[in-house]
C-alpha cells in the first residue's frame, strides 16, 4: 500500500480518532473498552471525592456533608408539588431516596467526566472545576457551615477526586497519556491501548471504590453520631420534672384491638417529616432561644433558663399536611415543655404582631397566626420532652414548637432557635411560596387500621377498628359503612383530650365475597368529615378512607 493511500478496514478503525473503535478494543454498544474504562475511572473518582467530603464533614464540625449540601440545594430549588410527589412515592424514606439520587447523579456525571478526560484532560479539569464551584455554593448555603471550613473541605474533596481520576486514567494506557501530553490522537499506539493492564486497573479501581465506600460510611456515621452529643439521650441533661404533669390516661383510653394504632405512639415509631437530610447537631451547652421582632424587648434564653421555667405535660396529636387519606403521617404523644404564652409574655408581644414565626437552627421556618397561640382554648408549648424523655434528636432536640390543631408545616418547628413576632403580610414561611396554604388547621380525619386493605378474612364475626382525629376540636362520633349499606356508629375509646385522636371499633358479621369498608368521623363542633376527595396540597387531604377485603 502506498504511503499516501488512505487506510482501510481495521487499520482505519485504529487510526481514526473519532471512529467507533477509536478508544481501543472491541466496541461495546458504540463505546470502546477504553472509554468504558474511562467511565469507570470517573465513577470511582467521583465516589472518592464524595467519600472524602463525607469524612471531613464527620471529622470537622462546620464542614458540611457534600451529599447534604447538594440535597439541600435540590430541596431549596424544588418546584411546587415536588414535596407531595416525594412523600407519596417514598413516605418517610424521602430523605434517603434524595440522598441516593444525589450520589447516583454525581457518580454518573463523574463517569462522563472520565470519558471526556481520556480524550481532553484539560476539559475534564474544567468540568471538575465547575462541579467544585457548584458544591462550594451549595456548602456555603448551609446555615451551620463554617465558610472557611466549607471551602477547604470542598477543595480537598474535589482535589482528591481529580487526583484519583488522573491515577486511574494513566492505567488505561498510552491512549490517555498521549492525549494528556497534547500528542496526536491519530497514531495506532495511542488508540489501540496495547499496554492496558486490565488487572492492575481493576485492582486499583476496585480498591479505591471499596476504600471510598468505607471512608464515606465512616464519615456519615461520625456525622450522624455527633447529632446526639449533648442531647438528653446521650450525655446532656435529663428531662426536668414537670410542675404540672399530665393526668393518668382515662379508663378506656385504649381499646386493645390487635393491629390498631397505639393511643400513644412510641418515639421510635413516630413519623418524621422535615427538610433535614441529616439531623442537625445541636449542642445544648451553646444553644439559645431568642424571641425578637414586634416585641417590647428581645429575650434570649439558654437551655437551663428555659428548663427552669414551670413545665407542664399534655397529650397532643400532630399531623403532616402531606398525609393522604388513610396515611400514617400522624401520631399522638405526651409532650413536656414550657407554655409558649409564658415565653412570649417575657418579651411582651406588641398589638400589631399578627404572626408567630418559628425558625430552626438549619434555617427552616414556620408561621401561624398570633391569635391562634393566644386563644386560651388551647395550650401551645415549647416542648423539651416526648413521652417522658428528652426530645430525640430526630424529633427536634433540644426544643420544638407544638401547637395543637395546626399541621406541622405551619407550626411544629424542630430544633427551635428563634421565635419572631411579625405580621401575616410581612413574611411567608418556608412552604408557603411553594404553593401550600398559609393557614392550615388540621382537618377532621379517620382511618381504618384493622383489617388491612386487601386482607383475606374468614367468614363470621370480625372486628373493624382504627383511629380518628380533629385536634383541637375532638371527635364526637365515628361511623362505618359496609358496601352500600347504612352508616353504623362505632364504639370510641375514652378521649384523652380534645387535642388527641381516639380509637374506634365496630363488630362485623362478615359474609363471603368481596366487600368495601368506609369510615367517616364527626368532630366536636358537629362537622362531618367530607367525602369529597382532594389531594394534600394546599391545605390537607380530604375524603373518606375506604378499603377492600375478601371474605372466604
Amino acid at each position: 500500500m502506498s504511503m499516501i493511500e488512505p487506510p482501510s478496514g481495521s487499520e482505519a478503525r485504529l487510526r481514526r480518532p473519532d471512529g467507533p473503535g477509536a478508544d481501543g478494543g472491541a466496541p461495546i454498544g458504540g463505546m470502546g473498552t477504553g472509554a468504558v474504562a474511562a467511565a469507570v475511572a470517573g465513577a470511582v473518582a467521583g465516589a472518592a471525592a464524595i467519600a472524602i467530603g463525607e469524612l471531613l464533614a464527620g471529622l470537622l464540625p462546620g464542614a458540611p456533608s457534600p451529599v447534604v449540601a447538594l440535597g439541600d440545594l435540590v430541596i431549596g430549588l424544588q418546584p411546587p408539588g415536588a414535596k407531595e410527589i416525594a412523600v407519596e412515592l417514598f413516605g418517610t424514606n424521602d430523605k434517603l431516596a434524595l440522598s441516593v439520587a444525589v450520589i447516583g447523579v454525581a457518580i454518573a456525571l463523574a463517569a462522563g467526566i472520565g470519558v471526556v478526560g481520556r480524550r481532553r484532560w484539560a476539559r475534564a479539569v474544567a468540568w471538575v472545576g465547575v462541579g467544585g464551584v457548584v458544591l462550594a455554593l451549595a456548602a456555603l448555603r448551609e446555615p451551620l457551615a463554617d465558610p472557611a471550613l466549607a471551602l477547604a473541605a470542598v477543595g480537598l474533596a474535589t482535589g482528591a477526586g481529580l487526583g484519583a481520576l488522573r491515577l486511574l486514567l494513566v492505567m488505561t494506557g498510552p491512549a490517555w497519556a498521549g492525549r494528556a501530553r497534547g500528542g496526536a490522537a491519530g497514531s495506532s499506539s495511542v488508540d489501540s491501548m496495547p499496554d492496558w493492564d486490565r488487572r492492575r486497573f481493576l485492582l486499583a479501581g476496585g480498591g479505591l471504590a471499596v476504600g471510598s465506600l468505607a471512608l464515606g460510611a465512616l464519615g456519615r456515621s461520625l456525622l450522624v453520631g455527633r447529632d446526639a452529643v449533648g442531647s438528653g439521650t446521650a450525655t446532656g441533661p435529663g428531662l426536668p420534672v414537670a410542675a404540672l404533669p399530665a393526668p393518668p390516661l382515662p379508663a378506656g383510653a385504649s381499646l386493645e384491638l390487635p393491629g390498631i394504632s397505639p393511643i400513644v405512639v412510641p418515639n421510635e415509631r413516630f413519623y418524621r417529616i422535615d427538610t433535614a437530610l441529616v439531623v442537625p447537631a445541636v449542642h445544648v451547652a451553646t444553644w439559645t432561644l431568642t424571641v425578637r421582632g414586634l416585641v417590647a424587648r428581645e429575650v434570649t434564653l439558654t437551655y437551663d433558663e428555659l428548663a427552669s421555667l414551670p413545665l407542664f405535660e399534655q397529650y397532643v396529636t400532630i399531623a403532616c399536611v402531606s398525609n393522604r387519606v388513610g396515611g400514617d403521617l400522624v401520631g399522638n404523644a405526651k409532650w413536656t415543655g414550657v407554655p409558649l404564652r409564658d415565653v412570649l409574655a417575657m418579651a411582651g408581644v406588641r398589638p400589631e404582631a399578627t404572626q408567630i414565626v418559628g425558625r430552626s437552627v438549619d434555617g427552616f421556618t414556620v408561621g401561624f397566626p398570633t391569635e391562634w397561640a393566644m386563644d386560651p382554648a388551647r395550650e401551645p408549648m415549647i416542648a423539651l420532652g416526648m413521652n417522658g424523655v428528652p426530645l430525640p434528636p430526630e424529633h427536634g432536640y433540644p426544643a420544638r414548637l407544638i401547637v395543637p390543631g395546626l399541621y406541622g408545616y405551619v407550626s411544629a418547628t424542630k430544633w427551635l432557635a428563634e421565635i419572631e413576632l411579625t405580621t401575616l403580610e410581612a413574611f411567608d414561611a418556608y412552604w408557603v411560596p411553594l404553593g401550600w396554604a398559609k393557614e392550615a388547621p388540621i382537618l377532621t380525619q379517620s382511618r381504618i387500621d384493622v383489617p388491612r386493605d386487601g386482607a383475606t378474612l374468614t367468614a363470621g364475626r370480625q372486628a373493624i377498628g382504627g383511629v380518628a382525629w380533629a385536634p383541637d376540636r375532638g371527635i364526637s362520633r365515628v361511623e362505618v359503612r359496609i358496601d352500600d349499606g347504612p352508616w353504623r356508629e362505632a364504639t370510641l375509646s375514652a378521649a384523652i383530650s380534645r387535642a388527641t385522636w381516639v380509637q374506634w371499633t365496630l363488630p362485623w358479621q362478615a359474609t363471603a365475597g368481596e366487600h368495601r369498608i368506609e369510615v367517616r368521623a364527626t368532630d366536636g363542633t358537629g362537622e362531618v368529615q367530607t367525602d369529597q376527595v382532594t389531594p394534600p396540597p394546599p391545605d390537607g387531604a380530604r375524603g373518606h378512607h375506604r378499603i377492600r377485603v375478601q371474605v372466604g
